[in-house]
């Protein structure tokens, strides 16, 4: 392969081919079993987790490490392997997110992959089945909503009314000034960040101890519709690093985005 900033094009259109494929069998075994008895357990404090989950990260990582077998895996769902962190490509993997909402028969819930090359993502899929929404990014190739592309919305003003996230990081921003309104709780925090790559939402926040299998697809995804995700101070997310847990996150369109790591610049967090 070339240089990291030359990704060849040959290997990210098969791998391309591949993420979309297995992520929506992925997504259609998982609304199979959706309202259905499911085994059902607690792992560390208090993360649910069923017996849909194991299966659908058996199905992504039988298909992606299949055919990939010299790429690193970091699954929700599978013990971690070290050696992911000498690997150039990386798949991170979150089979469902919002499982709280899938086992609670809502219907924000999600299948959530993506490629990450180094650090930083290349490629990008979010699928969810009950609302149909596919979301798919490549790096330099615009993101795509069911095959047509979309952009967050513009502007830099904090005058706007659709923020998702912890109700305190929003009352926070509305310190500001400008009508904002705390938009009803999204379960999975990578559909509420993708909501923001197709302008159904304005900004979105993730409170702390976000992990990277939530969030390094939403954010290819945010970025390749002219938008941006990062930590409160503007810098970038890194992936597939030991630590793999992250602080509060903001995604925006590219110039709101701007205005509100400006606003917490000025007003940081206690």
């Amino acid at each position: 392969m070339a240089d990291a900033d030359s990704l060849d094009a040959n290997f990210l259109t098969r791998d391309a081919a591949l993420l979309q494929d297995t992520v929506r069998e992925a997504g259609s075994l998982a609304q199979s079993m959706f309202r259905t008895e499911l085994k059902k357990w607690t792992k560390g404090a208090s993360s649910p987790v069923s017996e849909a989950d194991i299966a659908v990260n058996d199905l992504l990582e039988a298909r992606l490490r299949g055919a990939t077998p010299d790429y690193g895996w970091l699954s929700e769902e599978s013990a971690d392997d070290a050696t992911r962190l000498s690997r150039r490509l990386t798949w991170i993997v979150d089979p469902i997110d919002g499982t709280r909402n899938y086992l609670n028969g809502h219907d924000e819930w999600c299948v959530s992959v993506a490629l990450v090359e180094g650090a930083s993502p290349v490629l990008a899929a979010v699928f969810a089945p009950v609302s149909d929404e596919f979301f798919f990014a490549v790096r330099g190739q615009g993101t795509t909503l069911n095959g047509k592309p979309v952009r967050a919305t513009g502007g830099t003003a904090l005058d706007f009314a659709r923020v998702a996230g912890p109700k305190p990081m929003v009352e926070r921003l509305k310190t500001g000034g400008g009508d904002i309104k705390l938009h009803p709780r999204i379960g999975s925090l990578a559909l509420r960040l993708c909501r923001v790559a197709n302008g159904g939402l304005d900004a979105a926040f993730a409170g702390g101890n976000s992990h990277d299998w939530d969030l390094a697809a939403a954010d290819l995804i945010v970025q390749e519709a002219d938008g941006r995700m990062s930590d409160l101070s503007g810098d970038p997310i890194l992936y597939n690093r030991r630590e793999v847990t992250h602080g509060v996150l903001v995604a925006a369109g590219r110039d709101r985005h701007a205005s509100i790591v400006a606003h917490f610049r000025n007003r940081p967090l206690p």
